[in-house]
């Protein structure tokens, strides 16, 4: 059936881009949000978005709206889901919806040196304020995804810096999934595992010295690795 010519369908590209980021009690799964400037929902926090143009494909309609809104490049980007229920907003909008992953040591480095917008801020993932459109929902299946990925995948290597230790990497783990891992049991898990590359290099602290590890780039992140208990 053909769409009436005085109701267009507009289509929407928006990204949930998600780093680990220190909060007042540690490290904390955080998503950039973009204050509107503009009704409907003015001066209402939103995810960072805009219009495709006939011009571009998806991907590179998310990397240019996320840049242009946020002024930050994914380290990890891709499709999550689209979004088109009717009454989602006042015109009939299609939202075709990213998820990404930013490294934290990367995300004012390139707001920086992007110039990026002042209208943005951080927020805790499981301390959202209601959003504008349909966002909160997006968000929750966002975080759903990331959560769910992260117990079969590599994916939270797209979080880290490109050096670490094991005890880096499980915080980030933890911090993605909402819960403690036991240490001994996801060292056991990593160790010996050709996804992690063992370098010479060690952290030292007031504790014993810790190995730096780097994730091999020949493994996608999104292919399957440990299970982190």
């Amino acid at each position: 059936m053909t769409a009436p010519a005085d109701d267009p369908i507009r289509v929407a590209v928006s990204t949930v881009i998600f780093s680990v980021r220190a909060g007042d009690d540690g490290d904390v799964l955080m998503i950039p949000l973009v204050k509107r400037t503009r009704d409907p929902h003015r001066d209402m926090w939103a995810l960072p978005g805009g219009w495709l143009w006939t011009t571009e494909g998806l991907d590179d309609a998310a990397s240019r709206t996320l840049a242009e809104t946020t002024g930050l490049a994914p380290t990890w980007l891709e499709q999550l889901y689209s979004f088109g229920d009717i009454d989602r907003s006042p015109s009939r909008v299609v939202s075709i919806i990213y998820w990404a992953l930013l490294r934290s040591d990367l995300v004012e480095t390139q707001r920086a040196s992007a110039d990026a917008p002042e209208n943005v801020a951080w927020f805790d993932v499981d301390d959202l304020p209601t959003l504008a459109f349909d966002h909160n929902r997006i968000v929750d299946y966002a975080v759903w995804r990331l959560r769910n990925k992260a117990g079969y995948s590599r994916i939270a290597a797209a979080l880290l810096p490109d050096e670490f230790t094991l005890a880096e990497l499980r915080a980030v783990y933890e911090t993605v999934l909402g819960k403690r891992l036991d240490p001994s049991n996801f060292r056991r898990l990593l160790e010996g595992s050709e996804a992690l590359v063992p370098t010479e290099n060690f952290r030292t602290g007031s504790h014993r010295p810790a190995r730096i590890f780097r994730y091999n780039s020949d493994i996608d992140l999104a292919d399957r690795g440990p299970l982190p208990r």
